[in-house]
């Protein structure tokens, strides 16, 4: 499978019928070696510096200060990134000029950071789901 076919997968429709994520990135943490390997072309420009702070076990600092992706302030929501099995956090983006704001959900596995961002109306559950399910499946082939 293709990292390519991940993004393909997070972007389907739920069970509801619905595609809940709009953008999602899929990026390596491994230490000096912090990159995005595929990404739809919203979440292209997510520096090494953010991909190693949201791989971090250091994540103190993102209750009072909040995170980085793509250039785009998020708040935290949840961190269960330590949880077995959920290894997510759930954020929620700065308001952009419309005054919109959206959820992301970012997923660890051993090598990698998934990162969804909703749509308009999607909620944190679809979003959390989508990512676990990508992974999850890398977390069971090691990656």
């Amino acid at each position: 499978m293709s990292w390519q076919s991940y993004i393909d997968t997070l972007k389907t429709a739920d069970q509801s019928g619905v595609v809940p994520v709009a953008e999602a990135a899929i990026c390596g943490i491994s230490p000096g070696q912090e990159s995005v390997w595929v990404s739809t072309p919203g979440l292209a420009n997510i520096t090494p510096d953010e991909i190693k702070k949201l791989g971090s076990t250091d994540r103190s600092s993102f209750a009072q200060n909040g995170v980085y992706i793509g250039g785009t302030r998020c708040r935290l929501i949840r961190d269960q990134m330590d949880l077995d099995p959920v290894y997510a956090l759930d954020l929620k983006t700065a308001a952009d000029a419309d005054g919109n704001t959206f959820g992301v959900c970012v997923g660890k596995s051993k090598t990698a950071i998934v990162i969804v961002k909703g749509t308009k109306d999607a909620s944190g559950g679809q979003l959390s789901s989508k990512a676990f399910n990508v992974v999850s499946h890398l977390r069971k082939s090691n990656m």
